[in-house]
């Protein structure tokens, strides 16, 4: 079937660093910059229109734009934490579809590692001003106990289990042997997960994400313009964002927004998972792949700790071949923000350009899934379809 896009992937690109002592947070993203546009064979000056959220430095947008002297007609600093540069692919597709723009360029950066910020297990608020922190601050809410609250009732409700968790890690360093640039190479058991030190029950320490400096950058096109460039074309076919929060208390700690923007992305694209060659899914944690995967529809809910436990998610064994360059799980997961490597995968996927032993034969079709904020409380989830033409 023939689908119109409103726009193309013309250039990607990832830091290669994982530690950046000597770099700021602003070289990193003009680093990304540079990188991202120079792979869609453009330049600085052909950007028209600029994305970034909350990691970029100063006035967002309006710094990063001076910073790397840009002249733009468009910008957007919309920031749903580690969704927020799907949501950014999504926008700046609307953004050309009305002529706003026609070359946008996304960026993400950051340094938590060099910064040595405890990411994952220091008390976490979004703000002194925001409204949930007066009731939520005093029991000191942590990323990583608030998605071990949603393992601990998904192991509840549908009999999941620490082993069938520790296969999506197993999948991910399966993948990761094969990236120079992941921080974790080492090929892992179950019960190398299951041994690894408890972090907060029933997340283990290889259940958890890698915290990595660097960063990447996406640049986005007018079909027009995609034609002009000597690259492979990644078309924008489905695109959906949506908010999941506690709805007064009314929550289900085991569904995740994906259960919102999949199915929208996916009628959008008039595709459905069955037809998905490569996933690209978001791995703060691995009950955050297993949740999404079920939410998106590749499996029935409480069915996930089946389906990764069979192999399913190992490129050249199952069905869904995901994270291919090791993902968040044991690549890199920049800035605490790993949606935009989740992009900057499938695009390598759909161009086949992945690792020759992670390479999905014939990958024409492709889907990006991001979530950013708490997956037990307030969180934004979006989806892009993406295709090879």
């Amino acid at each position: 079937m023939s689908r119109i896009a409103r726009a193309y992937i013309a250039g990607a690109y990832e830091h290669p660093t994982r530690k950046a002592d000597d770099l700021s947070v602003a070289q990193l993203h003009a680093d990304v910059a540079k990188g991202a546009l120079a792979d869609a064979g453009l330049t600085k000056d052909d950007v028209d229109g600029y994305f970034c959220a909350g990691d970029a430095p100063g006035l967002g947008p309006l710094s990063m734009i001076e910073y790397i002297n840009l002249r733009v007609r468009h910008l957007d600093s919309t920031d749903t934490g580690g969704s927020s540069y799907l949501v950014h692919v999504g926008h700046a597709a609307e953004a050309i579809a009305a002529g706003k723009c026609s070359v946008a360029l996304i960026t993400l950066a950051g340094r938590p590692r060099a910064q040595g910020m405890a990411v994952g297990t220091a008390a976490r608020t979004w703000g002194a001003d925001a409204p949930d922190h007066p009731f939520e601050f005093p029991f000191s809410p942590t990323t990583a106990n608030m998605y071990a609250m949603c393992a601990m009732r998904h192991m509840h409700e549908f009999g999941t289990t620490s082993e069938q968790l520790a296969w999506i890690k197993v999948a991910a360093s399966q993948h990761a042997q094969w990236n120079p640039n992941a921080m974790l190479r080492d090929v892992v058991t179950v019960d190398d997960v299951l041994a690894s030190p408890m972090i907060t029950d029933p997340l283990h320490r290889l259940d958890c994400c890698v915290v990595s400096d660097g960063g990447g950058a996406l640049v986005v096109v007018h079909p027009d313009i995609a034609k002009t460039l000597d690259r492979p074309r990644v078309k924008i076919i489905g695109a959906a964002e949506a908010p999941k929060h506690q709805s007064g208390g009314r929550f289900d700690l085991t569904t995740s927004g994906a259960a919102y923007s999949g199915p929208a992305a996916f009628a959008e694209a008039r595709v459905t998972p069955a037809d998905i060659k490569y996933a690209s899914i978001y791995d703060s944690f691995t009950i955050t792949v297993l949740m999404l995967l079920e939410d998106l529809g590749f499996c029935e809910k409480g069915r996930g700790g089946a389906f990764v436990a069979d192999g399913n998610l190992i490129s050249g064994v199952g069905s869904l071949p995901f994270n291919t360059d090791g993902g968040g799980l044991c690549n890199n997961h920049p800035a605490n923000r790993g949606g935009m490597t989740k992009v900057i995968e499938a695009v390598r996927q759909l161009r086949g350009e992945a690792h020759p032993k992670v390479q999905v034969p014939n990958c024409d079709l492709a889907l990006a899934q991001g979530l950013g904020g708490s997956l037990a409380t307030r969180h934004g989830s979006a989806t892009l379809i993406l295709e090879r033409e």
